[in-house]
């Protein structure tokens, strides 16, 4: 299932705000998940940049309660994937798995498709490449996607 964040405008932003305007989705989705009474979760950021969506959403995930965090960041550009892995390893929580890897975004989705992830996070959305598409929507139980967006955390 895919979901498009321009459904959601108008969501509260937590006190230390994710200016990303899938965010919002985001924490509403792993909010459900962790009241479903789960205790693990698998993410997947398609065209991670540097990471910032992916480690607050892991790192809100462990406040949430989940006791063990998977979260795979994928891009193809070096530079970001660079700048997502020193930021993962600032992350220090033994619950959550941090990876971020430069890759090709097909090839990589069809790897996630054998296990599917949880959540795939995506800037693509309505009018982006039907083959594209597939290969996210096959690669998790839930796609929130979007236009591309600031990524940075607020105070």
């Amino acid at each position: 299932m895919m979901i498009d964040i321009a459904a959601y405008r108008g969501f509260p932003f937590p006190t230390r705000r994710m200016i990303d305007p899938r965010w919002p989705v985001v924490a509403a989705v792993l909010a459900h998940l962790r009241a479903a009474r789960r205790r693990s979760v698998r993410i997947v950021d398609a065209e991670c940049g540097d990471g910032r969506l992916l480690i607050h959403a892991a790192r809100h995930a462990r406040a949430l309660g989940f006791a063990a965090i998977e979260a795979r960041g994928i891009d193809d550009d070096r530079d970001a994937v660079a700048a997502g892995c020193a930021a993962a390893a600032r992350v220090r929580n033994p619950a959550i798995g941090l990876v971020f890897e430069v890759a090709d975004l097909p090839r990589a989705l069809a790897e996630e498709a054998e296990f599917p992830a949880d959540l795939i996070l995506w800037h693509g959305g309505a009018g982006a490449r039907p083959d594209l598409a597939a290969a996210v929507e096959a690669a998790g139980s839930l796609v929130i996607g979007g236009p591309r967006a600031r990524q940075r955390v607020a105070a």
